[in-house]
């Protein structure tokens, strides 16, 4: 969870000033967290409190508007009905790495990761995305390999996750459906060396930095158990309290990488 708000957060000025390469400063004065931190936040507030996933997502939309909300989402965040609208985008997969954490089977993980995503992402390919990204931040958790990830993952979605992000990287342009951002993101974390180079990866891509940085942070955050000190204490000068609380009760309930030393010794 704080890996996807992490990656969020860096990825966040790099969207409209796209870059094509690793060697850039992870938190600018300007950077500040999107719609990506805001419905991870709703997503882990809907797992604790047992409240539908399509209310607390709306619920939180409207308390924390102009993030960077899509047009048909907001048209959905304003509107008295909840009914959803077919989209493919990949919000559904930026979202969802709460899920990851609080199930504990497969299948478990991924009946979740398809209810949190169609209450707004109902096209098959929006709940895949969905799927594909909470499964890989599930395998890492349980201590499956990266060739393990890479064999479940391309079998269960059809994704093609042989390339490198080198290989990607040249010709890849700005995408915000599934099926044209999440293979990405996941190989942004599979070609990783830690925790900063899998962000490192997907924002260099060029594309949709944000949320591609997010969905390979939460993979990365489960695979080497955790992120660097340095980058939580960034991350934690620009979330809201009320995120803060929800992450602590989450990381509590669930036992996901726990929150840095420094940090649980300044709050016992």
């Amino acid at each position: 969870m704080l890996g996807a708000i992490a990656g969020d957060i860096i990825g966040s000025v790099r969207e409209n000033m796209r870059i094509k390469r690793k060697d850039f400063e992870l938190f600018p004065k300007i950077c500040f967290y999107t719609d990506d931190t805001v419905l991870t936040a709703a997503v882990a507030d809907a797992i604790l409190t047992g409240k539908s996933y399509g209310e607390t997502i709306k619920a939180y939309a409207r308390r924390h508007p102009l993030r960077g909300y899509g047009p048909k989402f907001s048209l959905w965040m304003m509107s008295p009905v909840s009914k959803p609208y077919n989209s493919l985008g990949n919000g559904s997969a930026m979202r969802v790495s709460p899920v990851a954490h609080a199930f504990n089977t497969e299948e478990s993980v991924l009946e979740q990761a398809r209810k949190s995503a169609e209450c707004t992402h109902n096209h098959p390919e929006g709940i895949k995305g969905a799927q594909a990204a909470a499964l890989a931040v599930f395998l890492a958790r349980c201590g499956a390999d990266k060739d393990e990830i890479r064999k479940q993952i391309s079998q269960r979605f059809g994704y093609n996750l042989k390339r490198t992000i080198d290989e990607i990287r040249p010709d890849y342009k700005f995408n915000i459906t599934c099926p044209g951002s999440v293979p990405e993101a996941i190989i942004a974390f599979l070609d990783s060396t830690d925790f900063e180079d899998a962000i490192r990866n997907a924002v260099s891509l060029g594309g949709d930095a944000d949320t591609q940085a997010a969905i390979a942070g939460s993979i990365a955050e489960a695979y080497y158990k955790g992120i660097p000190e340095h980058i939580f204490e960034k991350v934690w000068q620009k979330i809201p309290e009320s995120f803060m609380d929800i992450i602590i009760a989450f990381t509590e309930r669930y036992k996901t990488p726990k929150l840095p030393d420094k940090f649980m010794k300044s709050n016992q």
